[in-house]
């Protein structure tokens, strides 16, 4: 049976941190989905056609890596794709109390489902979608904090 993990997140926009998760778990599994979550009653900042694109940009040419976007629960999206693993990222000590509680009842959803988690790297902590997010808003330089060859501004 192949192990393949879902990497739900909204990716608004996908930073340099998620690119760090995504790379250091590749070795775990045959393959990575990452899974832009859609819903129907928010608005993302960037359209969620420019966040798939932008993202399968960024792993061009790896085979192990799908992007997609997917609306409704997580956990019912691993079943349709046969994902018994949930990749999630955390920076702080308040990323793993939500996620764990979001972990724990996912387990109860869909028993089969392990969700992993990866520590980010010191250097990527501060970094995170909202604040990108907020320093692009305000016309300024991203670059630093968003996967190479990634252009917000097209």
């Amino acid at each position: 049976m192949k192990k393949i993990a879902v990497f739900p997140g909204s990716f608004d926009p996908f930073t340099i941190g998620h690119e760090s998760i995504v790379r250091r778990a590749l070795p775990l599994f045959d393959e990575i989905i990452i899974a832009i979550g859609y819903n129907s009653t928010k608005s993302g900042f960037f359209p969620l056609e420019k966040r798939e694109r932008w993202i399968k940009q960024v792993f061009e040419g790896d085979n192990k890596i799908t992007v997609t976007k997917y609306e409704g629960l997580t956990v019912d999206f691993c079943k349709k794709n046969n994902s018994n693993y949930i990749l999630r990222g955390l920076r702080t000590s308040s990323d793993f109390e939500f996620e764990r509680g979001i972990g724990q009842m996912n387990k109860k959803l869909f028993p089969e489902i392990e969700t992993i988690f990866y520590l980010t790297k010191p250097e990527n902590t501060p970094i995170s979608s909202s604040i990108v997010r907020d320093i692009f808003k305000h016309g300024g330089d991203v670059s630093q904090f968003i996967p190479k060859g990634m252009n917000l501004n097209e």
